[in-house]
């Protein structure tokens, strides 16, 4: 009888419960449940003394092992210099973040302290700002942090290229059409953004689309969730905030313009990376759709198939926002 090769196995939470129990000293019994299941396994734990956390079990993707490493170490940073996230708990031999063994290979887990407060309003311009002012403040403690050797840098080969062949790859697989076209769009993208000059180059969140963060009863934004970070292009950090509220259909044109004041009510922004932000925005939809794309062989084909569908977004944006002058 031949064996089976997993691609990704679910743990169980008891599982997850006991691992926790013999990686941290949190007083037991744990209770263990799980909350989400994708690009990341997340679990709520809750110790014998009702304190909450939240352990995420790194899944591999398509650019590689998760960068716990560099994440935590920047996470720590930011704690320090009172940024408001979600830190990382200690191990008991003092890491950052531990590793175990599934069935397809070795994975990265990470305890955080679980956030009070709720999840910020799609529409919200208060939301908005605070996520506004603490992208500000994570930009601003970044100038002071020395990082460890980061796996990856959040340049257009990362964000864009590689991402760009993901989709070309599963467009051939189900035999769709317009990659040529994407390729297009891509090429003039990249140019468009490499002919700017003075960009900043930072410590991004890289996935501040306005839900990885938690409003605290005082208005606050406390940010988690930045496994998708890195140095990279501080104008895509300010592009994932604008895609996140003109994609899709969705026009929350105000919400975008809150996001910015609340920024700059922390730390300037350049007319270079503010142009810039604007070019991004496709840099960012090519990004979601590679990943999307890069995952067809465990979620299936129909699950991803919308990334073939992309191209009159993409064709509305650059025509719409940066043929002449942007928004």
């Amino acid at each position: 009888m031949l064996d089976f090769e997993p691609i990704y196995t679910t743990t169980a939470a008891e599982s997850i419960a006991r691992f926790v129990a013999g990686h941290y000293a949190l007083p037991g019994p744990l209770d263990c449940r799980m909350v989400n299941r994708g690009f990341n396994d997340v679990y709520l734990i809750v110790a014998a003394t009702g304190d909450r956390y939240v352990f995420r079990l790194s899944h591999h993707r398509a650019r590689g092992a998760a960068d716990v490493r560099t994440e935590t170490d920047f996470v720590a940073h930011l704690a320090r210099c009172g940024v408001p996230v979600a830190a990382a708990v200690q191990a008991r031999d003092g890491a950052l973040y531990v590793r175990g063994r599934a069935a397809e290979g070795v994975r990265e887990g990470v305890l955080f302290h679980a956030l009070d407060g709720r999840a910020p309003e799609v529409a919200s311009t208060a939301d908005a700002r605070a996520n506004g002012v603490t992208l500000a403040k994570v930009h601003g403690a970044a100038t002071s942090h020395r990082a460890v050797a980061p796996l990856y840098r959040l340049d257009l080969d990362h964000l864009l290229r590689r991402p760009l062949a993901r989709v070309q790859a599963f467009c051939r697989v189900i035999d769709a059409g317009d990659g040529g076209i994407l390729q297009d769009i891509a090429t003039r993208t990249a140019a468009r953004i490499e002919a700017m000059d003075g960009l900043t180059w930072t410590h991004c969140h890289g996935d501040c689309h306005g839900f990885n963060a938690r409003i605290s009863e005082g208005g606050e934004a406390v940010f988690f969730d930045f496994d998708d970070g890195g140095p990279g292009y501080l104008a895509y950090d300010l592009s994932v905030f604008l895609w996140a509220k003109l994609s899709f259909g969705r026009r929350f044109h105000a919400a975008w313009q809150a996001f910015v004041d609340g920024y700059r009510s922390v730390r300037p922004i350049s007319a270079a990376d503010f142009e810039a932000a604007h070019a991004f925005v496709i840099v960012r939809h090519f990004w979601l759709m590679g990943e999307q794309a890069s995952r067809s062989r465990e979620w299936g084909s129909e699950p991803v198939r919308w990334v073939t569908r992309e191209r009159e977004f993409l064709e509305t944006w650059e025509a719409d926002q940066l043929a002449d002058r942007l928004v």
